[in-house]
């Protein structure tokens, strides 16, 4: 069996799925990641320290970007 790697715009991937799939010769892998319990604990500690006012508003801030 040979194995292909594509690179699929995003706005064309929905499709580009919906096709290899009713065209019936695919065979997707899932790779599952697990994640350690003391990286979880270590995220949950963070998430907790994290204060709303420290957050700045995404519609404030994108002005100041030059996208130029």
């Amino acid at each position: 069996m040979k194995e292909v790697t594509l690179k699929i715009p995003d706005k064309n991937f929905p499709f580009f799925m919906e096709l290899i799939k009713k065209l019936g010769f695919i065979e997707m892998e899932s790779k599952d990641i697990d994640v350690p319990e003391h990286h979880k604990k270590i995220i949950d500690k963070r998430l907790k320290a994290l204060k709303k006012e420290d957050l700045l508003d995404w519609n404030k801030v994108k002005d100041d970007f030059n996208m130029d």
